[in-house]
């Protein structure tokens, strides 16, 4: 996570006005043939998400989230900090000691778990795989009796304990007992599909050793050796480092002390700065931040002694800071097609940050639209970009190319189906929420030539501000803060919710579709 999340909070707003924009409709001419030559379209954005910290998994809200999202995209695992930290309850040396001593020593009883309790992890993972999501398991924070420095916190509202541990024996083994717990309770089979990360974005301060990445390799490869001595098919990874930062000197690092990696990740943001991410002097824009710390990270890995080594960017969004007109808004939609069409090919997985609002690195959430990173805001409250995500879910599972930088065209079990957007700039920035005063930018029409469709008719999928927006209907409400009452939520619950499709059809093989400005539209042609 960012650290700069934390102060976004309290950022002054910097809403600007938006620029003049000529009225008249753009047009794009994009021919595609449904029986042209395709390549594999694995749906690699949709894989994992990210979520608040291990703990909250336990909440109601949580669980109902994690279906929302699980029924939209039908993602495979989840990933959030803390399953380490106290409040889990897995690493205390005295519980035992204080229970024993109460105890008449023929009363002694021991399950084998020593000085760890994982009963809060069982259900956390329980919950989640009742619901056909696996963990996805970043092992971090530090507990309080295994920290160098109980007092080295990282500032989210939780405080987090960032110390490497004071003695790297009983770090061993508490990661022993955590692999051989969960295959115990689990299976190894089961086990084996995880993905296990080493810490969270030790590059910045979530990691208090020193020199950090000295201190961090050191980390890595105690966890690494302690797992794959439990057993080698478990897969782990790391640095997980913020602004796709130190994955060429990882992969180096592996091959000069000899120890397993299965996956590398990272994390970027589209706010991010190239001189963060890229080491250059540019002002790159939103819409390639992403694809340009994608592909420098997939270049990194050709040019190691790994070159076919996985790439997960485990964390990533449009905003590392709280921007309501970006990530609660349809601005989503677009820009989230665009990043998929540069990065196929470039990585494994891409783990949108995050799937809930249900989230409290900044404190108890106040009010459902604050721009928080999730596609479900408070109450269940369905944003925009998830069902920017509900309707790029339908996309096929083989890409035909298309000459177009604002174009997508997938096939699957004889489908055709099109994503088609319009991506414009948020209009202004900051953490104070405006209300558009016009639209984003002009519509745009896209003139469709289809050859080989399955069938002359689609269903047309839309979201945009008139489409699947609860923003839109929270602007008309007068913006309420603090509690909703019940009345409210459902009328926001009702207006988030994707809209119905059109029935459209082609004429002599064509089709106009208009979107309008950060608005995304896919069709959908079924024989």
């Amino acid at each position: 996570m960012h650290p700069r999340k934390l102060l976004a909070a309290t950022l002054v707003c910097l809403t600007l006005a938006a620029p003049a924009l000529s009225s008249a409709q753009q047009a794009e001419n994009i021919t595609i043939n449904a029986k042209a030559a395709t390549t594999p379209f694995p749906h690699f954005w949709e894989q994992t998400f990210g979520s608040g910290r291990a703990i909250l998994a336990l909440r109601d809200s949580y669980r109902q989230d994690l279906r929302t999202v699980k029924q939209a995209t039908d993602f495979k695992s989840v990933r959030f900090h803390g399953i380490l930290n106290d409040e889990v309850g897995i690493y205390d040396p005295d519980r035992k000691t204080v229970a024993f001593a109460q105890m008449k020593s023929s009363d002694v009883v021991t399950d084998g778990s020593g000085d760890y309790n994982f009963s809060y992890l069982d259900q956390i993972y329980d919950g989640l795989l009742a619901n056909n999501v696996r963990p996805f398991v970043e092992l971090s924070f530090m507990p309080k009796k295994l920290a160098a420095d109980p007092n080295k916190l990282h500032p989210f509202w939780y405080k987090p304990i960032v110390s490497p541990p004071r003695d790297y024996a009983e770090w061993d083994k508490l990661i022993t007992a955590f692999a051989q717990h969960v295959i115990a309770r689990y299976g190894i089979d089961e086990v084996a599909t995880w993905k296990f990360e080493t810490w969270n974005e030790p590059n910045l301060d979530f990691w208090g050793g020193e020199p950090k990445q000295a201190t961090y390799f050191e980390l890595y490869d105690h966890t690494a050796r302690a797992l794959k001595a439990v057993s080698p098919r478990i897969q782990i990874g790391g640095p997980a480092t913020a602004q796709a930062a130190w994955v060429g000197k990882f992969l180096q690092h592996l091959k000069d002390a000899n120890v397993p990696a299965d996956f590398v990740s990272t994390h970027v943001y589209a706010n991010d700065t190239a001189d963060n991410v890229l080491g250059t002097n540019e002002n790159v824009p939103r819409d390639t931040m992403v694809y340009r710390a994608v592909k420098m990270v997939h270049e990194q890995i050709l040019a190691s002694p790994y070159p076919k080594m996985p790439l997960i960017f485990s964390e990533y969004n449009a905003s590392y800071a709280n921007e309501p007109n970006v990530t609660d808004s349809p601005y989503i939609g677009a820009w989230l097609a665009n990043n998929i069409r540069l990065c196929d090919g470039l990585t494994d997985s891409m783990d949108y940050w995050s799937f809930s609002d249900v989230f409290e690195e900044q404190g108890v959430v106040r009010t459902p639209f604050y721009g928080g990173f999730g596609l479900v805001a408070a109450d269940n409250i369905p944003k925009a970009s998830l069902n920017a995500f509900r309707a790029l879910h339908r996309l096929g599972v083989n890409r035909i190319a298309v000459a177009s930088d604002s174009a997508l065209a997938t096939t699957a079990n004889n489908e055709l189906s099109i994503a088609l957007w319009n991506y414009a700039a948020p209009i202004g920035t900051g953490a104070t929420y405006t209300m558009p005063t016009g639209p984003a930018g002009p519509d745009k029409v896209f003139h469709l030539d289809v050859k080989n469709a399955p069938s002359k008719t689609a269903q047309l999928w839309r979201v945009d501000w008139n489409h699947g927006n609860a923003l839109k209907e929270f602007d008309a409400m007068g913006r309420p803060q603090g509690s909703l009452t019940r009345a409210q939520i459902d009328r926001l619950q009702k207006a988030g919710a994707m809209a119905a499709p059109e029935a459209v059809k082609l004429t002599h093989d064509t089709l106009d579709v208009t979107v309008p400005a950060q608005g995304l539209a896919v069709l959908v042609f079924t024989k």
